[in-house]
């Protein structure tokens, strides 16, 4: 793949997330409190979260391999980044699920794809499409603003995403299976805490980096997040109450 094929795979994957952005205003996926039977066939939420989260990692683990950049840095810090994420959210985070829910295939399917493509898309960005920082540029590059603002902002959103799912998993006993509105954290400003983290952390690596693709991934992940924040806010509002849910809002804190 050359550079003018790569630019065009990346300019199609952000088309898609504008029609994924506005679909998912009008159909919930039904994954968590949205699932309903009507998406057919489903798996433990533990084995389908990881089957979905880690082609991401294994496709960008052969890339890096295959790129030549080893240990070099700046890429090499990017690339453990990227891994650190997924290595937590496909064999770690599945597994302190609590509960019993389900994850529709289809929507497993519809994530594996979309991994494979970003794998490739964040592979192709860091490795060998981004004249902004090439390969090999040296560990100074990290001194530079942009780098510095891009580290903190991924490890504070990492964080807050973290935390979040602490406070999601906490919620319930042993044994219930209500849903509860989470109090603690940012879920004091936002409903969806844990999506405002990811945004944040994704925004992070695509200002670290200074990657197109990067950038196109941060758009997927406010084009998927965004309307799901949506969609929970309304049903926690249907809930708990108008007055319970308050100020908060959908996940950027004061703005949305």
């Amino acid at each position: 793949m050359d550079q003018e094929i790569f630019h065009l795979f990346l300019a199609v994957m952000s088309g898609i997330a504008f029609l994924v952005f506005v679909a998912l205003y009008f159909v919930k996926a039904g994954y968590g409190m949205f699932r309903t039977p009507s998406w057919g066939l489903s798996l433990d939420n533990k084995i389908a979260w990881m089957l979905m989260e880690a082609p991401v990692f294994v496709v960008m683990f052969v890339l890096w391999m295959r790129s030549g950049v080893g240990f070099a840095l700046p890429q090499f810090l990017f690339f453990a980044l990227f891994q650190l994420h997924y290595l937590q959210r496909s064999f770690i985070f599945p597994f302190l699920m609590t509960g019993k829910s389900r994850m529709p295939v289809a929507i497993m399917a519809m994530g594996i794809v979309f991994n494979v493509l970003n794998g490739m898309m964040q592979g192709g960005g860091l490795f060998w499409f981004n004249d902004s920082v090439p390969v090999g540029i040296g560990a100074g590059y990290l001194l530079q603003p942009n780098a510095l603002l891009g580290i903190i902002l991924f490890l504070v959103g990492m964080g807050i995403n973290l935390h979040s799912d602490h406070v999601i998993r906490h919620l319930r006993k042993p044994g219930d299976t209500r849903h509860y509105l989470p109090q603690k954290g940012m879920y004091k400003y936002v409903t969806s805490a844990n999506y405002f983290g990811e945004l944040v952390e994704w925004t992070g690596f695509a200002v670290l980096t200074a990657s197109p693709a990067a950038w196109v991934f941060v758009w997927w992940t406010a084009a998927n997040l965004i309307p799901r924040a949506n969609a929970i806010y309304h049903k926690y509002r249907e809930t708990f109450g108008v007055e319970a849910v308050g100020n908060r809002k959908r996940i950027i804190p004061f703005i949305y």
